[in-house]
């Protein structure tokens, strides 16, 4: 091949890989992994900035995870509207807590009782447990499940009901293993759906769009029908 055929050669090669990937990148803002099961929702925080619920609602959102504390003293700003502004449009909706390995599970408790109201209604409370966006600390395996049962017991406690478990397949590993078998997970995997141990009940997956939201959103799925979601809803007896 001469110079000039190599050249015009490299450079369509990577015109055309160029464009590809524009394709590919698209076509997963609405790709969607679980598509298979018809009970759809999403998690949303501040950085969702101001939502349309009713759009959001309108496209099929049956239910959502709405970001309320982290650690001992963080609130997210957004949380009282989108609380609000879910329930106005009808739909189930939960919230969550970020867990950070510096701070009690007793404070990060009572951070979220002071901040989210119990309601008729609601999911059960969610706790997000992941490596990235937390501190450095790292404890060891028995003092992370002392202060986190510390944190599970006293948020059952408060709302009648056992909190679902957020987390992914990495810290899955290194701290969660051994949790009790009555768990309701909720697990992180962006592309292929999770298998194997946990048995997942929520399966977040690649973010993308959803009418009412400016920019992409995590997406959800629920494992099951839209009866057995609002089931999760009932509380347990004191």
């Amino acid at each position: 091949m001469t110079k000039i055929l190599r050249s015009r050669w490299v450079k369509t090669t990577g015109i055309a890989f160029g464009v590809l990937s524009l394709i590919a990148f698209a076509g997963y803002q609405f790709w969607e992994p679980g598509w298979r099961y018809g009970v759809r929702g999403v998690d949303v925080s501040r950085h969702q900035e101001t939502i349309d619920w009713t759009s959001l609602a309108n496209d099929d959102t049956a239910f959502a995870y709405i970001k309320a504390t982290e650690g001992e003293d963080w609130v997210d700003i957004r949380f009282s509207q989108n609380w609000e502004s879910a329930r106005e449009t009808g739909v189930l909706r939960g919230a969550y807590h970020f867990f950070t390995f510096c701070a009690s599970g007793a404070d990060q408790a009572a951070n979220m009782i002071a901040t989210v109201p119990d309601e008729p209604g609601m999911l059960p409370p969610a706790v997000d447990l992941e490596f990235s966006g937390n501190c450095s600390a790292r404890p060891s395996v028995k003092d992370f499940r002392i202060e986190l049962e510390v944190f599970l017991e006293r948020i059952e406690e408060r709302y009648g009901m056992r909190p679902v478990i957020y987390t992914n397949a990495e810290f899955y590993d290194a701290y969660l293993v051994e949790q009790p078998p009555d768990v309701t997970w909720w697990i992180m995997s962006p592309v292929w759906e999770p298998w194997g141990a946990p048995e997942w009940t929520f399966w977040q997956y690649f973010p993308g769009d959803r009418a009412g939201v400016d920019g992409r959103v995590d997406r959800n799925v629920f494992r099951g029908t839209e009866e057995e979601l609002r089931a999760l809803t009932v509380r347990r007896s004191p």
